[in-house]
């Protein structure tokens, strides 16, 4: 297992992961879209480098971020909110492109679990992916795009809700009226258990598989956010009264949880 290891995106997660595989002994080159934050990365031991793709191509120097690297994570989710029309798929394919002239030969690549739309009842890796957001569709369509390669192995992490320092959806949720499925499971994620996963993929070699990232603990949005705010002495959100005929999806993280590993980190604070 190679020791060099490439992370493209140093940001909520990129960068504690760079300083948790230093901690290891793992020498990493990181990456930026801000010049700024060069001298934050470089300060965390990374080999920083100013890295933007874009829908016409890959500014900064890429050959040197993959320099020396046969190990790639890849965490640059896609950007479409409001009317913001960018295609991230183009964005990946001039990723790829790069890729294939280097010495990388494995990938991480982190998805999400909205790759399962509005699936109902449980969902694990095995079952079919159906977004529903334009996120979700592209997700999948770049999935695909990493799978279909011949010249690397991929593996894909679908994480859940992302929480941990200064991230919880109930303080974007407080105070929020009438929101619907609040009958629905919860399917969250700490940043902790999300480098725990990502560190067991490189150090177990589990390549060329998928893996969800939920910790499995699922209560239901109305009740876990009502007693989430409060802790918080925040406004709880409150939610429409609805049948129960629907269940919502539950996620399952079958493939890391058969492989007898474990989540460390409860999501209830």
């Amino acid at each position: 297992m190679t020791k060099n290891i490439g992370i493209l995106g140093c940001g909520w997660l990129g960068l504690p992961l760079a300083k948790k595989l230093i901690e290891k002994g793992y020498s990493v080159n990181g990456t930026t879209t801000s010049s700024n934050k060069l001298k934050v990365l470089q300060n965390a031991g990374i080999n920083p480098f100013t890295v933007r793709l874009s829908e016409t191509g890959i500014e900064g120097d890429i050959e040197g971020f993959f320099s020396g690297i046969e190990t790639l994570i890849i965490n640059i989710p896609p950007k479409l909110r409001g009317k913001q029309t960018e295609s991230y798929v183009e964005k990946i394919k001039f990723l790829i492109a790069a890729i294939r002239k280097s010495q990388v030969s494995k990938i991480i690549f982190v998805s999400s679990t909205a790759v399962y739309g509005n699936a109902e009842g449980e969902v694990s890796e095995e079952s079919p992916t159906q977004p529903t957001t334009e996120s979700g569709k592209q997700l999948v369509a770049c999935e695909t795009l990493f799978t279909n390669e011949k010249g690397f192995q991929t593996t894909i992490i679908r994480f859940g809700g992302l929480i941990g320092p200064d991230r919880h959806p109930v303080t974007m949720l407080s105070g929020r009226e009438q929101l619907s499925n609040g009958n629905h499971p919860i399917n969250l994620i700490h940043l902790d258990d999300c480098i725990h996963l990502i560190l067991n993929v490189l150090e177990q070699g589990y390549w060329g598989e998928v893996f969800n990232g939920v910790y499995p603990h699922h209560p239901k949005k109305q009740v876990y956010y009502f007693e989430e705010a409060q802790k918080r002495g925040l406004r709880a959100p409150s939610y429409k009264t609805e049948s129960q005929k629907k269940k919502g999806k539950l996620v399952l993280s079958k493939t890391f949880l058969e492989k007898g590993h474990t989540f460390t980190v409860p999501v209830i604070s």
